[in-house]
């Protein structure tokens, strides 16, 4: 190290000195061994492993995971100017890979997929839709706010509008505040809506930045959505968990003869039927408000034959690993129902967006299902979440969505 240290220092045991070598940015309270100086929670350390120095990160003593390392480089510098670097760094590689109109409308900053644990940054056209879960963070917040303002600014982008949208219960695990409402300084205007309309894939929602899911709308199954849409040209669809609709109105704008969507939330329903209005399809589509397993159990018993394009997109059925088995249980019985339900060809596009279902596990699922719907699995197509949720290869927390689509023979 070229430079003398200025921050505390914590001693870490070697299971975290082998993760952190593998490149994993976490180290959790039990693997800490000795600390020196005076920590503050939300305030930087550096890691040390023996008298090898490992990175710099976030400390808590209220979160699980203590430490969250931004840099592994001894030489950094975290002002303004870090700061800087890591969003334009972030923003240029959406602007890469999220090209021409798509850029619009994607995620511009991925928690520790873009070396910034916790902070998600969300754009809906003009707007920001913002989810800090990390103490350190939310304390170097303004900082990265007006970096973000200002990178977009230059690239001509228009932005109006900065929502933080710190409504959720994993806040309380870092010992933070929930809120919600528009983020206010100099130079950034309060738009005087929350709402705002995107389009994606050709197809115009509105969405609630304030009220809305997660941030305002789900960005991660944007290219998986369009694969839906290349093959449902003739199909009978049933879109299942369709929420806002939008597989349901992929499937109708590529062609389909008809699609009917399915979601045991009446307010979902409601969105959906808005959305197929607001984009001329309310005619070759039907809103279900029913529960899917519920469904699929009575259309299986009623011996239904009248689709042949089933799409599964079921929320989280586990948010911890002690749960994964039973969720496993939960993927194949609507799976196993979808296959019996579906003609000989027909076609079943299906999907796992929890990190602790493993690729291997859900297509073992898959595998299970097929084998007890006595048919087979031929693969079309083997996708995740769109490249603006970039995955990190030493940090499996970012693969977390898998998606198959399949004809069924």
């Amino acid at each position: 190290m070229k430079q003398q240290r200025q921050y505390p220092k914590i001693m870490i045991s070697r299971k975290a000195e082998r993760s952190v070598k593998d490149g994993h940015p976490w180290i959790y309270g039990e693997e800490i061994l000795k600390t020196e100086g005076e920590l503050q929670n939300g305030g930087l350390v550096d890691v040390f492993a023996g008298n090898a120095f490992m990175g710099t990160g976030f400390y808590n003593s209220v979160s699980k995971i203590t430490v969250r390392l931004i840099s592994r480089n001894a030489n950094d510098v975290f002002d303004a100017r870090f700061w800087r670097r890591r969003v334009e760094y972030a923003v240029r590689y959406r602007k890469t890979v999220i090209p021409g109109a798509d850029f619009a409308c994607c995620r511009l900053i991925h928690g520790e997929a873009d070396h910034m644990p916790g902070l998600t940054v969300d754009r809906y056209g003009s707007l920001l839709s913002v989810q800090i879960t990390c103490l350190g963070m939310e304390l170097v917040k303004d900082t990265v706010y007006r970096a973000l303002w200002d990178v977009l600014t230059e690239m001509d982008e228009t932005i109006t509008g900065i929502y933080e949208r710190n409504d959720i219960a994993l806040r309380t695990r870092e010992g933070l505040p929930e809120y919600k409402g528009w983020y206010l300084f100099d130079g950034i205007p309060r738009p005087e809506s929350a709402v705002t309309e995107i389009c994606e894939n050709g197809i115009k929602y509105l969405v609630d930045v304030e009220n809305g899911q997660k941030t305002g709308f789900f960005l991660d199954q944007k290219y998986n959505r369009a694969a839906v849409a290349r093959i449902a040209k003739g199909k009978r669809v049933l879109d299942c968990f369709t929420h806002t609709g939008s597989f349901g109105l992929n499937a109708a704008l590529g062609g389909a003869e008809h699609v009917t969507c399915v979601d045991i939330s009446q307010s979902a329903i409601d969105m959906a039927k808005a959305n197929a209005v607001r984009n001329g399809l309310d005619g070759k589509m039907d809103f279900v408000c029913e529960d899917v397993f519920d469904l699929l159990t009575k259309l299986a018993e009623q011996k239904c034959h009248d689709y042949d394009y089933i799409i599964l997109d079921p929320p989280a059925f586990t948010k911890s690993r002690k749960t994964v088995q039973s969720a496993a249980r939960g993927y194949k019985e609507i799976n196993l129902k979808a296959m019996k339900l579906l003609p000989r060809g027909g076609y079943l596009a299906t999907c796992s967006c929890s990190h602790f279902m493993t690729d291997d596990l859900f297509r073992k699922t898959l595998a299970s299902a097929a084998k007890d719907a006595s048919v087979s699995l031929r693969q079309i197509e083997a996708r995740q979440q769109a490249p603006d949720h970039p995955i990190l290869w030493n940090v499996p927390e970012t693969d977390y969505l898998k998606f198959y689509i399949f004809q069924v023979v």
